[in-house]
């Protein structure tokens, strides 16, 4: 969701043509909803027949899974204290971070990256409960948040006589670009470079990262390229596209076409067009109304969420970036490249998808999933395009799971499996949880990975032999 004051506007571009090619591509399933009972929600969406299989066929009803809910100061449970930074990657490159439960030494590193929009505050949920147990990080990528740029990469327009208050409100609407911003330009490869650096730099040690959309593709974009430094993906709603513009490495002639790639300065149609565009999308409406997009439960309070993203509109450096994110090019590897050579090189994925987003739809999950068998998915209903932020119980749940289970290896059961007896492919757990006071439910529909399934197939095997040998 990263940009969430731009990303009404780019995902209605980006979805809706992946939509189109998505509705003629035999290899992705078209999903015919059916209406299923749910108990405390109506209308539960099921995706496709497949999920029927997974609903109890016996009539009998599914236990609910009691599962923590995040740490209550009330009632005297701490939480773990948060560090705003600030960390110079190059000269007038200033990337914010935010980190929590460094203390704990021993225990696992975790990076999250956000999506379009947004900033590592999008992530203050899994930083206050996952760093009483984990060391963890939530970065802002450059361009965004409030690793926007401190000074005008443009200052001034030449030959002319500049509007103080003009400069004021507006940087990189200039014509001459500072040393420092030569050849600057907001693109997926910018950002995989910065996770690398802050990770060997700042954390030090490789890390479990977690990316939701556009975080998501940079998680496993960095990850494909540094599977060194990367113990484990875990994708959020991850978005399987980003960039309009062609890459220059890859299409040179085609990427020659396009006289400018989003470097400063801005050239002069560029700069009217994004004041256009940059007035409306930054609109405090318009932020509103893209996250009521974006929440599946709309009495989920955005209202942190809403005040932090039109701050950073309001920065004199936001249209520009916007500008130059909007017209980078495309990452030197594709989605489903970056998932092949993961898969290759032994990287550990694990998707956990909001079934109600409204832009990154469940299919792309499973298609994932279909290409990356061993991957585990877990579809949770409702929640929307951001679940770490809607249902962040169940997200820090799962990830605790998933990386118990990894640094077990094996040992210890995925979550919400550890009591299925028989095998299945594909099951859906009722979790319940508390919030303010108030119980809280949902449904977690858990596809297991190839591995897990077949030990949990030969202790079903072995189970029932024993049974018969004692019987004999």
């Amino acid at each position: 969701m990263e940009r969430c004051t731009y990303y009404n506007i780019a995902n209605n571009l980006i979805y809706s043509a992946a939509g189109r090619i998505g509705s003629n591509n035999s290899k992705i399933p078209r999903s015919s909803h059916l209406l299923v009972s749910n108990g405390s929600y109506d209308g539960y969406v099921v995706g496709s027949e497949e999920d029927l299989s997974s609903v109890s066929e016996d009539g009998k009803s599914i236990p609910k899974v009691l599962i923590p809910g995040l740490p209550d100061e009330s009632n005297g449970e701490c939480r773990a204290p948060i560090s705003s930074c600030f960390w110079e990657w190059k000269p007038k490159l200033n990337v914010h971070y935010e980190k929590a439960g460094c203390e704990n030494l021993k225990s696992p590193a975790i990076l999250f990256l956000p999506g379009f929009g947004v900033g590592s505050f999008h992530y203050e949920k899994q930083l206050k409960d996952l760093g009483r147990d984990y060391r963890v990080w939530a970065l802002d990528f450059l361009g965004q948040g409030m690793s926007l740029p401190c000074e005008d990469p443009t200052p001034g327009l030449k030959g002319q006589k500049e509007d103080a208050e003009r400069k004021d409100s507006v940087w990189g609407f200039g014509e001459e670009t500072e040393p420092w911003a030569n050849e600057l330009v907001y693109s997926v490869d910018l950002w995989r470079d910065q996770v690398r650096y802050f990770v060997e730099e700042v954390i030090g040690e490789p890390v479990y990262v977690v990316g939701n959309s556009l975080g998501g593709y940079v998680s496993l974009y960095f990850a494909a390229c540094n599977p060194q430094l990367v113990k484990g993906v875990t994708l959020l709603n991850a978005t399987p596209f980003w960039g309009f513009l062609p890459n220059r490495s890859r299409s040179p002639r085609l990427a020659k076409v396009f006289p400018w790639a989003g470097t400063f300065p801005l050239p002069p149609r560029v700069r009217k067009l994004t004041e256009l565009v940059w007035q409306k999308i930054s609109d405090p409406k318009s932020i509103a109304e893209v996250l009521k997009q974006v929440y599946a439960d709309h009495s989920t309070n955005v209202d942190k969420v809403f005040a932090r993203i039109l701050q950073t509109a309001q920065h004199p450096a936001a249209a520009a970036s916007f500008a130059s994110i909007m017209c980078a090019p495309q990452a030197q590897l594709s989605f489903n490249e970056a998932l092949s050579q993961c898969q290759a090189q032994n990287v550990p994925v694990c998707l956990v998808y909001g079934k109600e987003d409204p832009w990154v739809k469940p299919v792309w999950g499973r298609q994932v999933k279909r290409q990356i068998p061993n991957a585990p998915y877990y579809e949770i209903s409702p929640a929307g395009h951001c679940p770490h932020d809607e249902v962040p119980e169940v997200v820090n749940y799962l990830l605790r799971g998933w990386i118990k289970s990894l640094e077990a290896e094996g040992s210890i059961s995925l979550p919400l499996l550890d009591d299925v007896e028989a095998p299945q492919n594909s099951i859906i757990r009722d979790l319940e949880f508390v919030r303010e006071g108030a119980k809280k439910s949902l449904k977690v529909r858990v596809v297991e990975s190839k591995s897990e399934l077949w030990n949990r197939i030969s202790s079903f095997i072995e189970s029932r032999l024993g049974k018969v040998k004692l019987k004999s």
